[in-house]
């Protein structure tokens, strides 16, 4: 940078393109070199602060032309992003399809995070649930596939790798070797939660995780060293806003200068820690969710909003949700029963979810049957839903026609956000129709954006 910063030196009245605003509004002074002693060690000290200002400026300049590549080579050409979680419990995708050819990226979950503490670089076996050249098979040749690390619970292993600079290097380098070694594309971390409020709240209190708001940003700058600029790197995040306690204005720019993308997951909006009926996944919580992330300072364009090919469920309180219905109409915002336990956080039992490839349960099927029969979309706030009243269930979920109708238009295309994504392909089996109508809405917003790219040139 010192050389860049003597030949640029040259031309003192130079005002740098791609300075800061504030630093751009200041033009260098005109330095005046008298043939004395006094004023050569004068001169000599002016100039060296004119080399840093440039160094700075330059500096700058390269973070923003990086920022910049990354932005524009994420999608490789494909526009608008359409990424698909192949999970573990569910490793099924329709290759009897042709919309399976419209899929940009693949994530494979999940990795152990375990994997990645200790002296692993020599490793030869990655053990995943299947291999990235098997997924390669099954999806276009195009479609980048990722190694998704972590998941709901797995926790451990970040706080230990993101604790100092020598554990962060040492997970990174895993992390790359993992890379070279299995030939995916990226990763995508899933870290849930850093800062707290994960699976582990009650038993290890948010106070104790504080420090791992500092340390996240820190980690992704390591893998991000190790992996290079070629590699994707992606971030699953939360999509409650009480649960995103590492993504705030101060941390959100630092995370974005290191990840291609995020997924933010605009579903599990509904969980055991609530305590009335809402949507899992509506409209107006996922944009409240996007919302957060683009006012903390993440651009829309690298927001991926998340789609669940699942039902969710839960018990009410059944004499306070008559007198709600009575009073409101609607079932939403009626009285759950207490889904976990106070003291512990261990799922009581009175809440749950299935795939549409999973089995019904025997105690469900009835009510399950009412909820497909019976139920209604919430046109002001964005989902399916149903509340049974014979068996004090509330059971929430998308349909393919909310997908395409509302879930697109209303968010992805509202907020100009760059993708969607679905967990998991899997879990939308035999049928596949939530997935044939994510791939509709798809195509839709992508030539969309593309007829209005061709109009603005």
């Amino acid at each position: 940078m010192g050389e860049i910063a003597d030949t640029i030196i040259a031309n003192p009245f130079k005002i740098i393109k791609g300075c800061p605003q504030t630093l751009q509004a200041r033009r260098i002074p005109e330095i005046v070199v008298e043939k004395t002693q006094e004023s050569s060690s004068t001169t000599a000290s002016l100039f060296a602060g004119l080399k840093m200002f440039v160094a700075f400026c330059i500096f700058f300049q390269i973070m923003g032309f990086l920022a910049s590549a990354r932005s524009t080579s994420i999608n490789d050409g494909h526009g608008l992003r359409n990424i698909v979680y192949l999970t573990g419990q569910h490793p099924i995708a329709p290759t009897h399809m042709p919309e399976l050819q419209d899929v940009t990226h693949v994530a494979l979950a999940f990795m152990s995070s375990n994997l990645f503490n200790g002296n692993n670089e020599d490793r030869v076996q990655w053990p995943l649930f299947t291999s990235v050249d098997h997924a390669r098979r099954l999806f276009n040749p195009s479609a980048k596939i990722l190694v998704a690390i972590g998941g709901w619970g797995d926790t451990a292993a970040f706080e230990h790798g993101a604790r100092t600079s020598s554990t962060r290097q040492q997970f990174s380098r895993n992390v790359a070797a993992m890379v070279q070694a299995t030939g995916a594309d990226g990763v995508d971390i899933d870290w849930e939660y850093p800062g707290g409020n994960g699976e582990d709240y009650k038993t290890v209190p948010n106070s104790q995780k504080e420090w791992e708001i500092e340390a996240y940003p820190l980690l992704l700058a390591e893998i991000r060293r190790a992996l290079g600029p070629s590699k994707i790197i992606s971030a699953a995040v939360p999509g409650k806003p009480g649960d995103m306690l590492a993504f705030t204005p101060l941390t959100v720019p630092r995370i974005m200068a290191q990840v291609d993308f995020l997924n933010v997951m605009t579903y599990d909006l509904l969980n055991r820690r609530d305590n009335i009926t809402k949507h899992h996944s509506g409209v107006v919580n996922s944009l409240e969710a996007v919302d957060a992330y683009i006012s903390a300072g993440c651009s829309p364009d690298r927001i991926n909003f998340g789609l669940a090919f699942y039902v969710k469920y839960c018990k009410t309180e059944h004499k306070s949700c008559l007198e709600h219905v009575s009073k409101t109409g609607s079932a939403l915002g009626c009285p759950t029963l207490l889904m976990e336990d106070p003291e512990t956080g261990v799922d009581l039992g009175r809440a749950g979810a299935f795939s549409w490839h999973d089995s019904v349960p025997d105690d469900l099927r009835d009510s399950f049957a009412r909820a497909q029969k019976m139920g209604r979309y919430d046109n002001e706030g964005g989902g399916y839903y149903y509340w049974d009243e014979k068996q004090d269930l509330w059971w929430t979920y998308d349909i393919p026609r909310a997908i395409t109708q509302h879930k697109f238009p209303r968010v992805l295309e509202a907020r100009n956000l760059g993708g969607v994504f679905a967990w998991g392909i899997g879990e939308d089996a035999p049928d596949f129709k939530n997935f044939e109508a994510m791939t509709k809405g798809w195509r839709q917003a992508n030539n969309k954006q593309s007829d209005e790219t061709r109009s603005e040139l």
